[in-house]
């Protein structure tokens, strides 16, 4: 059986929660917590700030991981013509 791999918001949407919500629980800003859904940038946290994400998004660390690589892929696929090395994105 294949799952069905969700993205960060989609992760979010089924915790229940808003982005900002989300970025209450686990100390980021709700800036913060957009480019993650968006792909724009990639979750940096320490253990303690991971463990604090997860419990948020109600998710484990391989869903999580799985959704951060859905959401820069999704982010790849709407710059089309985008190369890398590209200046002026």
């Amino acid at each position: 059986m294949i799952k069905d791999l969700m993205n960060i918001e989609e992760l979010r949407q089924r915790a229940g929660l808003t982005a900002e919500r989300i970025a209450e629980s686990c100390g980021k800003s709700s800036g913060t917590i957009r480019n993650w859904e968006a792909g724009r940038s990639i979750p940096k946290l320490e253990p303690r700030e991971m463990m604090q994400v997860l419990a948020a998004y109600q998710c484990t660390l391989e869903e999580f991981s799985e959704a951060i690589d859905v959401s820069r892929t999704e982010q790849k696929r709407k710059k089309p013509g985008r190369k890398p090395g590209d200046r002026n994105l």
